[in-house]
């Protein structure tokens, strides 16, 4: 009887609780917008507006860009994830006032990073304050134009190999899985360039570095939207977002890396030799390249510090050529995928293409830096993959003091967690006209001009953008230039149109892959064309 009566009690007292906090989330917590008349996304409790992406209905972007469309007329508007409130900036003016012209008011994107129980975490992407400031002044010459050409060379070998799998490929079905390709594809460049090592996966699809690299992309939803919205939740926890297994094996493979190249006195230009020098020297040697260093330390009004001669320790250089490979590994390789996909539904777009790559490796005699550069219509059609297809649908930033933005009215507190609509704004019908149409002419001179600059934010803008942007371009272009030369690609069968995107993964991916036929151009092509590769050492 006493059990009974207890157990009884504490049910009536979890309801009693559970009551209560719903009460609160529907009149307090959401109505926090409401009280500052800034219209919002009505809330559901206890989620907030979470409910389509655990309905498996939308995925994270997704939901942001439908609520942009209907509400972007108010420039800015509100959101709940979860109990958390968030600001939208709608407005491309507003937008730049966040990334750019206000940057120390919001100079930090508010994620999750925890060095000491998850070392992994410390990199340039997450890290905040003057600990940002310091890794991006030391970072910013490794992406010169100087050392891309240098890291050029890498990228062409294993394009090579790309090549020899495709024609491998489509002698046995006819068939590729363009994802899964382009992932082993965009593995082999990073791991060779950020960790000095060759692991073939490409080849071997069961390599231990790609394997550890799928757990890492994991399907982890909740606990990579925690990480991203709610990150003391983490903290408190003492949960690693990467789990612990990846972090374990990626940072053995750069220490073991690093010894190599000491004990032997390797050199090589890549980007595991100038992390190298950041460690020997706390500097990377002048390569000519005269790009500033000082950018991202000139844009901010940070107190000046002594960076100049600070070294980078073995665990902060082992994060940043992590994210390196993760940044790399799946913007290239998803970018990849949607211009081959696009291509291959819309073939004179397809053929165009390949006769500027063929024409003009005919008229450079390889593939170099300059050669790259030249291809203007690949870098259109680039340019629009990036527009219909951001990898990255949002950008989030943190206020890191109190803001008045002009002209709405609106101030908003310390710590108010803010999202740029990237995804909803490349949708926008008003900036984009048939915004689901793939039109590489959007992104001519004149069709540029005429948009706002913050209406196009693939790689995110001010002294915050995409640091490795360049290096990304520079893989995508490589290995599509590699592929479009030799072969035609058209839709397998049962390929999806439109695609449907996985509501399960934050960065925008396919969800039931991307299957197509591929064969060799026409013969003239290939016999008129100067080899695509020209091998060089390092």
């Amino acid at each position: 009887m006493g059990l009974a009566y207890f157990l009884l009690e504490f049910a009536f007292a979890v309801i009693a609780i559970t009551l209560a906090a719903c009460i609160y989330l529907k009149y307090v917590t959401f109505n926090y917008w409401s009280r500052k008349n800034v219209d919002y996304v009505k809330p559901v409790v206890p989620i907030g507006n979470m409910g389509p992406i655990f309905a498996g209905r939308r995925s994270f972007g997704e939901m942001i860009r439908d609520a942009y469309l209907d509400l972007k007329a108010s420039r800015i508007f509100g959101v709940f994830m979860f109990h958390q409130p968030v600001l939208v900036v709608a407005d491309p003016d507003l937008i730049r006032m966040v990334l750019t012209k206000e940057f120390t008011h919001f100079h930090d994107r508010g994620m999750y990073c925890n060095e000491e129980s998850d070392p992994l975490s410390g990199h340039l992407f997450s890290v905040a304050g003057s600990k940002w400031r310091f890794l991006r002044y030391k970072f910013s010459p490794v992406f010169t134009a100087s050392k891309m050409k240098q890291m050029l060379f890498t990228i062409k070998e294993i394009s090579e190999t790309l090549n020899h799998r495709v024609a491998k490929d489509a002698e046995k079905s006819g068939l590729i899985e363009v994802k899964e390709l382009m992932a082993r594809f965009s593995t082999d460049v990073i791991a060779s360039v950020a960790f000095g090592i060759k692991c073939n996966s490409l080849e071997n699809t069961e390599a231990e570095f790609p394997t550890m690299g799928r757990k890492v992309f994991e399907r982890r939803t909740l606990v990579n939207l925690i990480a991203i919205l709610c990150p003391y939740v983490l903290h408190l926890l003492n949960i690693s977002v990467f789990g612990k297994e990846a972090p374990k094996f990626f940072i053995g493979v750069f220490e073991e890396a690093v010894r190599f190249r000491r004990d032997n006195k390797v050199v090589r230009n890549d980007f595991l030799n100038v992390v190298i020098q950041l460690m020997n020297k706390g500097y990377i040697a002048s390569d000519n390249d005269k790009t500033s260093a000082t950018l991202a330390v000139s844009e901010t009004t940070y107190p000046p510090e002594n960076f100049e001669n600070r070294k980078i320790t073995m665990l902060e250089g082992a994060a940043q050529a992590f994210v390196f490979w993760l940044g790399g590994f799946d913007t290239s390789s998803s970018t990849v995928t949607y211009c081959l996909y696009e291509l291959a539904l819309h073939q004179v777009l397809q053929d165009k293409v390949a006769e500027e790559v063929n024409r003009v490796l005919e008229e450079f005699g390889d593939v170099s830096y300059e050669s790259i550069r030249a291809m203007d219509y690949l870098h259109k059609v680039v340019s629009e993959t990036l527009r219909k297809y951001p990898v990255i649908p949002i950008l989030n930033r943190e206020c890191s003091a109190d803001f008045e933005f002009p002209e709405t009215g609106l101030r908003i507190e310390k710590k108010t967690a803010i999202i740029i609509p990237v995804l909803g704004l490349h949708w926008d019908p008003e900036l984009y006209p048939e915004p689901d149409k793939f039109d590489p002419e959007r992104f001519d001179t004149v069709n540029i001009a005429r948009r706002h600059q913050y209406a196009y934010l693939p790689f995110g803008e001010g002294p915050r953008n995409c640091i490795g942007m360049r290096f990304g371009l520079l893989q995508t272009k490589i290995g599509l230039a590699s592929l479009l030369s030799k072969y035609r690609f058209t839709p397998g069968p049962d390929l999806q149109v439109p695609l449907v995107m996985d509501s399960a993964s934050f960065v925008q991916v396919p969800a039931n892959g991307v299957m197509l036929r591929v064969e060799m151009r026409s013969s003239q092509q290939s016999e008129t064309r100067t080899p695509l590769l020209v091998l060089e050492p390092l």
